[in-house]
């Protein structure tokens, strides 16, 4: 079978082509080779390369951002995959969609997670925009899988831990909030699931997220530690670190229709970070100190 992927210059875009290049064939098409906000360029990529299965990794993930240009965040991540839904279902085609965490509110209380079928309520522009990209695709009836996710983080692209790194290596102290909970996901253990999902053919909407709670002081905490390196921190609040958006202060997701159906490839934060820094260290180290 040919996979298409979109986004595939991003994080989770990257490490999906890696990894399904090993069982299927890849094609992963960047924003300049393909943009969904265009209905033209989806038909025509379609046509070219006639996949068995679109995955949809595309997506305008900058949330403060979000909140001032909210024009393009809004072709992006809701009218996009609305177009690419009509357009797969056109074709009788598949489509695996990337979602987030940020499409709760965050009110249930940190020793709880959200469930697939918790009501949504998106406190920032980028949730609101992602709510509607799977409202789109739902509604284009196109069969589909959507897969909300959190905290992502990877080797390649811009992320926290990579904006943390710099900073400390800079000799800069940090402040970082620590009443925000939920888990960081590692975008190669996100391409496994997928690759799991794809074999088992399902459908609907999965949480993937890393097992496990912690806040972003206590990431910061744990990422430095594994690095072996010296940083000035400092937990805060999030009324003492103001941000234009709104982030939730519980993003839990539970993997529940994972495990109940036996396809869990999830693992503890603790773990896939420790994963990550052994595999990546030097050089995360090597490009902080570049930029």
């Amino acid at each position: 079978m040919k996979i298409l992927i979109t986004g595939g210059e991003g994080q989770v875009g990257r490490d999906l082509q890696a990894l399904l290049s090993q069982d299927f064939e890849v094609v992963a098409l960047g924003k300049g080779l393909l943009d969904i906000s265009k209905e033209e360029g989806i038909a025509r990529a379609l046509q070219e390369h006639r996949p068995g299965l679109m995955v949809n990794a595309a997506a305008f993930t900058k949330v403060d951002a979000c909140e001032t240009e909210r024009d393009l965040a809004w072709k992006i991540n809701a009218e996009g995959p609305g177009l690419l839904g009509w357009a797969c279902r056109k074709r009788g085609l598949p489509l695996l969609h990337l979602s987030t965490d940020y499409v709760f509110d965050g009110a249930k209380s940190p020793l709880e997670c959200y469930v697939e079928n918790d009501p949504t309520g998106p406190l920032s522009f980028y949730g609101l925009t992602k709510l509607e990209g799977e409202r789109q695709i739902l509604g284009s009836g196109v069969e589909s899988l959507i897969l909300r996710t959190s905290w992502v983080y990877g080797i390649h692209g811009a992320n926290f831990l990579k904006a943390v790194l710099k900073r400390a290596l800079s000799g800069q102290a940090l402040r970082v909030v620590n009443d925000q909970w939920g888990a960081p996901t590692w975008s190669h253990r996100i391409a496994v699931q997928i690759r799991r999902l794809i074999r088992s053919e399902s459908g609907g909407i999965y949480h993937a997220a890393a097992e496990g709670a912690t806040t972003w002081y206590e990431v910061a905490r744990e990422f430095f530690d594994l690095m072996k390196v010296e940083a000035r921190l400092s937990p805060c609040t999030t009324a003492e670190y103001p941000t234009p958006a709104r982030r939730p202060a519980n993003s839990r997701l539970a993997n529940r229709r994972l495990i109940n159906e036996g396809l869990s490839e999830m693992r503890d934060w603790k773990e896939d970070l420790a994963a990550f820094v052994t595999q990546y260290r030097d050089r995360l180290i090597e490009e902080a100190r570049a930029s």
